[in-house]
């Protein structure tokens, strides 16, 4: 199993975007130590954001400052159900856990992904919890029919040897995105794939020095279409949602600097500064594109005015050397 030459047409397009993000990368690392107290309720916020939109993409029907409730409070939250606060808490238990892991810097391994399965599905479905699944499986919605049970824990030694020689030399966004989407293709579990493939998929990011890629619940539609089209080779739009989430996260933190020059502000309200040059359509295109330095909040795409401007001076340029 691997990546095929074929498969990285997306390059192109995204190399800009993954610049921006690796750079951004090396200024927060440049300015640790952070904050402490900054950084600590950024990390609190993430961890309830990161478990409310991952237990919303697979139907649990918490809202986030419900989710904040059972989490920070230990509030019971009337008329939802049992499971759906298991669901909450494993998620909960299962951050710790990897927040444990990822102080290592080894390879990620099968029984690091068993782990995290173990915590998400514990009094849930404590039978197959952290066990590889012994049945056929199907995936409502899905354009494909997951592999034969008997298949999966060689596929599995396949994706780790993969990830861990990375034979087509990807980044770790370019890895934690394509691990992201193998595992939920070979699907190794009866239940609890999604939540646990991005569970590691953020133990690759998190290894290689990167915060966390929260898939929003916003872009749920967005998110299954990436996995379908990844399913037939096409990896753009995986790679885009992936950079785009991240990006978010890297703004979060860049946020928090003493000296953060960059004030980030809803498209449709930066449009109406005075003298902006652009519509508010053109601007939600190249944020959609991953073309500006851009992340959405809830339905809404934030940028910034020198975003912007960067990337028309960067045409510009760019036209004046051809």
């Amino acid at each position: 199993m691997g990546v095929r030459k074929n498969q990285l047409t997306y390059r192109s397009h995204l190399e800009p975007t993954f610049e921006r993000l690796f750079n951004k990368l090396e200024v927060i690392q440049k300015r640790r130590p952070l904050p402490p107290i900054a950084l600590h309720k950024i990390k609190e916020s993430l961890a309830v954001e990161w478990t409310y939109h991952s237990n919303s993409i697979e139907g649990n029907s918490l809202t986030l400052r419900e989710t904040q409730m059972v989490l920070q409070e230990g509030i019971t939250i009337k008329g939802k159900s049992l499971k759906e606060h298991f669901e909450v808490k494993n998620h909960e238990f299962a951050l710790a856990h990897l927040e444990q892991l990822s102080k290592s810097k080894k390879n990620l391994t099968i029984q690091e992904i068993l782990e995290l399965h173990g915590y998400i599905m514990r009094s849930v479905e404590d039978l197959y919890a952290g066990r590889l699944r012994n049945g056929g499986v199907r995936i409502a919605g899905a354009n494909f029919i997951p592999p034969h049970a008997h298949k999966v824990s060689d596929l599995l030694d396949d994706l780790m040897a993969t990830v861990n020689h990375n034979p087509m030399g990807l980044n770790p966004i370019e890895m934690a995105a394509f691990f992201h989407h193998q595992m939920v293709w070979i699907h190794p579990f009866f239940d609890g794939n999604g939540r646990t493939a991005r569970l590691a998929m953020n133990l690759i990011l998190i290894r290689a020095g990167f915060p966390p890629a929260i898939i929003l619940r916003q872009d749920r539609k967005k998110y299954y279409t990436a996995l379908n089209s990844a399913n037939q080779g096409n990896y753009q739009k995986l790679m885009l949602l992936m950079a785009q989430a991240l990006e978010r996260s890297l703004n979060i933190y860049l946020s928090i600097l003493p000296d953060a020059e960059e004030e980030y502000m809803e498209i449709s309200n930066l449009v109406k500064e005075p003298d902006f040059p652009y519509g508010q359509e053109y601007i939600s295109l190249l944020a959609r594109q991953g073309k500006i330095d851009a992340h959405k909040e809830g339905k809404n795409w934030h940028t910034s005015k020198a975003a912007v401007t960067n990337y028309i001076l960067n045409r510009k340029r760019k036209r004046h050397l051809q």
